[in-house]
């Protein structure tokens, strides 16, 4: 009877202390992967175990990896049972050959509690908080008389935790200087100024913020933000950077800056725009947006290499422009702090790898838009063809007529006898040459038009098919040209996908090395349709006239590789080109969201997968940028990684705020967000700070202040431009080239130079200054603007001796300080103090501190006298083609001065 009591006991105490064990388990403080463990591993762990390094077989970076059995063939992390777990074991030895972090400090104990309870727990992962879909957030019951909209009532919940109070609403002078730089880039119009500063109502900010909002500089200023990340250059860069045209892409940007066009279809027309439905030629423009990838024109380079290299710029480009995301390192191997797997990379490559641009000098693929006569031409071709050719004919024509598309570039031709590729561009043939062309489409192909130059009489051209010596498919042959021109010859109908080998010939060339001549492109095509049509004979002319034209304005683009030229994608091994592995598929990290229904396996698919609202990353990226360009910084600082080494959101209810309102209240309405934006009170604060702010706060990372930072380099120009009265108001068009020394350009093997555009073109807006990468404008560059050979999410001020060395001697910045003198000079006339006192409220609409007055005062005086005394050159100061007047040199200098004073560089 006691032994059977006993186990009564026995048991009940077993049920007691397993109740008691989960009842303590269960009430156990949740470990949170995101914000206490992964900290701890990517600091202390991941650099030896993780995607670059796995050291023992060993892997913090993905949970099935971290849970797979390492070389010791043992998991090091057994879920539920930390002491049962290697990886635990290791981090509270003394040995420090054996302990972790290896030849590093041990780890503080709470961070060893940390994993302990984490592995515990079950070792769950969590996905980092900027890879979860935006949620619709609770908006704070926050109220204040401070509050103007939802934005402030987050803001002001964190100063109250914080202990901190907002600061009173800027004068009217500075938020209207604030806001014009803001939306505009420019001081506001004189017009636009007095309305706001004499009208007192409540309603008169707001008309403000959409007059501004409405103004079409508004387009200018956001286009420069976005050049930036389109790494926009007028050049192609590396040894020769020569001349790139497409500077239409640049008005493109402006326009839908302009017309608000959605963000969701502003990004879907610049990833895909020539994939969508009848393409239009402004869609087609809008591609060049991943055409600003660099083209190597040296010889001796190897084409594939360059295009394979445009092809990850444009991944890169992809995630860091519009995901926030750094993503380059995953070229070479797994993310090592995010989710990303080596093979997410080509996945995404894949959606690029099949353009049909090849690092050729011309930069195919252009998009032709025809000019004067041309253009009539094309429209009447157009209607001929719509009425007499099938669908699928005109389609088809009309691409090639646009594009130039589907040629073969003789960049691709291989196995040369005799024959070489002229400074690695065009093909060239020699006497008794011959080459290949591999895989060429032959089904319902009657003709070849090609793109040649050949200065030689009685040279004949060859094809064969499958090889050197097989059936005749053409002969041709080949007259003299000038220049480049473009021919068509008949080929004998085939079918099949087959090999084309060329070769040439030619009895009056004197010797094997003479070259017999040179070929471009290739272009094997259907017939032109309905011979038996009426009007057939001037519509065959207008297509040959036009595809020999040289009159269009000419932009690369992107156009996709029909069928029979689609490119498989490998997996490079350790990122090399060279080292090609598996073969991948179209497809996108499985951490983020999936494809969308239906959506297509290429880059049209992927413009959609962007912009769905189920996309963590997208809206969130653009809300960050905006934010930061009116407050200084970005809600997550580092505007280019919001990954786990990235910095932390100081608002992310915030941010997940103002992306759920940017796609779904506003419809991805750009404008609409901004004006939430500077509506706020948040945005209309003081920018005066205290020295207990300051200490608190020095990053103005809580808001209790407004923003006061350097303006842009395009910011600092434009104003001058502005105040000085000499600012075109001329949109659009070819980049011009303002004032620049001499010396500046030094252009190896192209011979470019900067000639001085004319009249108001050198005083242009700086959005449209001529872009050279390996010169870019040097004030600008100066002032942190971006060299654009890559991406530049986010341009980094400093402050150095070249930013006041540029503005206080830049014959540019003397010359709008001459105009700025002349223009007060006009209008206060010859009272100094006047003069002064109105140019300063011209630049900042409030009267000069007394102080400030008098100090421009003396430096004028002392002016005059070393003007007087022959201490300094009022030729020099004025220029050459003025009368050296000692006043108006000395009144030039001071303009020049005030041009240069702090709250005319900074936005206060």
């Amino acid at each position: 009877m006691l032994a059977s009591n006993n186990k009564i006991l026995i048991a009940l105490s077993a049920v007691i202390a397993t109740a008691c064990g989960w009842y303590f388990f269960s009430n156990e403080k949740k470990v949170d992967f995101n914000t206490e463990v992964k900290p701890i591993l990517n600091k202390k762990c991941i650099s030896c175990h993780g995607g670059v390094k796995q050291s023992g077989g060993f892997s913090v970076l993905f949970r099935e990896e971290a849970l797979a059995k390492t070389e010791s063939g043992k998991p090091a992390i057994v879920p539920g049972k930390p002491d049962e777990s290697e990886f635990i074991r290791r981090l509270t030895l003394n040995d420090p050959e054996e302990r972790m972090p290896y030849k590093h400090d041990p780890l503080p104990k709470e961070e060893i509690k940390i994993l302990k309870a984490w592995v515990k727990q079950g070792a769950e992962w969590g996905k980092h908080w900027a890879y979860i879909p935006v949620m619709k957030e609770s908006i704070p019951d926050e109220n204040d008389d401070w509050i103007q909209n939802d934005i402030d009532r987050f803001i002001f919940e964190k100063l109250e935790a914080e202990e901190l109070s907002p600061s009173a609403p800027a004068d009217k002078a500075t938020i209207l200087r604030r806001i014009s730089l803001d939306l505009t880039g420019l001081p506001p119009s004189p017009e636009i100024a007095k309305q706001f500063l004499s009208d007192p109502s409540e309603k008169a900010y707001e008309q403000l913020v959409d007059a501004l909002l409405a103004s079409p500089r508004y387009g200018e200023r956001w286009t420069s933000l976005w050049l930036d990340l389109a790494r926009y250059a007028d050049t192609k860069g590396y040894e020769k950077d020569a001349h790139r045209s497409i500077w239409r892409y640049r008005d493109w940007l402006i326009k839908a800056f302009n017309e608000n066009k959605p963000y969701d279809q502003f990004l879907i027309e610049q990833i895909a725009g020539d994939l969508l439905p009848n393409a239009t030629d402004e869609q087609y423009i809008a591609t060049a947006f991943q055409r600003n990838t660099l083209t190597n024109d040296e010889g001796g380079t190897d084409n594939e290499e360059y295009r394979t290299a445009a092809v990850l710029d444009r991944v890169n480009t992809t995630w860091e422009a519009l995901m926030g995301t750094t993503f380059a390192c995953v070229q070479c191997h797994s993310h090592p702090y995010d989710p990303f797997k080596h093979e997410d990379y080509y996945r995404f490559m894949a959606f690029f790898n099949n353009t049909r641009d090849e690092d050729t000098f011309e930069d195919f693929p252009l998009l032709r838009e025809y000019r004067n006569a041309d253009s009539a031409k094309f429209e009447s071709l157009k209607l001929w063809l719509s009425q007499n050719a099938t669908p699928a004919s005109y389609n088809n024509i009309i691409r090639f007529l646009k594009t130039g598309q589907p040629v073969i570039n003789s960049v691709v031709t291989d196995q040369m006898t005799n024959s070489a590729l002229a400074d690695t561009k065009w093909l060239s043939l020699r006497n008794n040459a011959s080459c290949r062309i591999k895989k060429v489409n032959l089904n319902d192909k009657a003709e070849l038009m090609f793109r040649y130059a050949t200065g030689n009489e009685g040279g004949v051209w060859k094809l064969h098919l499958d090889s050197a010596g097989g059936p005749l498919l053409a002969t041709a042959t080949l007259k003299p040209t000038k220049g480049w021109e473009i021919a068509t010859i008949d080929i004998t109908p085939t079918g099949g996908v087959h090999d084309i080998w060329l070769s040439y010939y030619n009895p009056k060339l004197q010797s094997a090395n003479d070259n017999g001549a040179m070929f471009s492109w290739f272009y094997f095509k259907e017939p032109f349709p309905a011979r038996q049509q009426p009007g057939f004979d001037t519509a065959f002319k207008y297509y040959n006239d036009l595809a020999a034209s040289g009159d269009y304005i000419a932009t690369p683009i992107l156009v996709e590789n029909p069928a029979d030229l689609f490119r498989t994608t490998n997996i490079f091994e350790r990122g090399s080109w060279l080292s090609k592995g598996d073969a991948v598929q179209p497809g996108v990290p499985s951490v983020l969201n999936k494809m969308p229904e239906g959506a297509p396996k290429n880059r049209l698919g992927l413009a959609m997968w962007l912009t769905d609202k189920q996309n963590p990353l997208t809206a969130r990226t653009m809300v960050n940028r905006l934010w930061e360009q009116l407050f200084g910084f970005g809600i997550v600082e580092t505007l280019e990684d919001m990954g786990t080494q990235g910095m932390a959101p100081t608002h992310k209810a915030l941010l997940d705020h103002l992306s759920w309102r940017f796609m779904n209240d506003y419809k991805w309405d750009v404008k609409a967000l901004l004006k939430e934006m500077v509506m706020s009170a948040t945005y209309r604060q003081r920018s005066e700070v205290s020295d207990a702010l300051l200490k608190k706060d020095p990053g103005n990372k809580f808001y209790a202040r407004g923003p006061r930072v350097r303006l842009s380099a395009e910011q600092i120009r434009d104003q001058t431009l502005a105040v000085s009265h000499v600012l075109s108001t001329e949109m659009y068009g070819k980049s011009v080239m303002p004032y620049q020394p001499e010396g500046i350009w030094n252009s190896p093997y192209n011979g470019a130079e900067w000639k001085l555009s004319e009249g108001d073109d050198q005083y242009r807006r700086a959005v449209y200054t001529y872009w050279k990468r390996t010169a870019p404008y040097p004030s600008m560059i100066g002032f942190d603007a971006a060299m654009r050979d890559v991406c530049l999410p986010r341009r980094i001020r400093t402050n150095t001796p070249l930013q006041a060395l540029s503005t206080l001697n830049d014959f540019a910045f003397w010359d709008m300080a001459r105009h700025f003198a002349d223009h007060i000079n006009k209008t206060a006339g010859g009272d100094i103090r006047k003069q002064i006192s109105e140019g300063y409220e011209a630049m900042l609409y409030k009267p000069i501190p007394a102080s400030k007055l008098n100090k421009l005062v003396e430096l004028y005086n002392e002016s005059v006298k070393s003007l007087a005394s022959g201490a300094s050159d009022a030729k020099k100061i004025l220029g050459p083609e003025q009368k050296p007047d000692i006043k108006k040199a000395a009144m030039v200098v001071v303009a020049n001065a005030m041009l240069n004073l702090d709250e005319w560089l900074n936005k206060s």
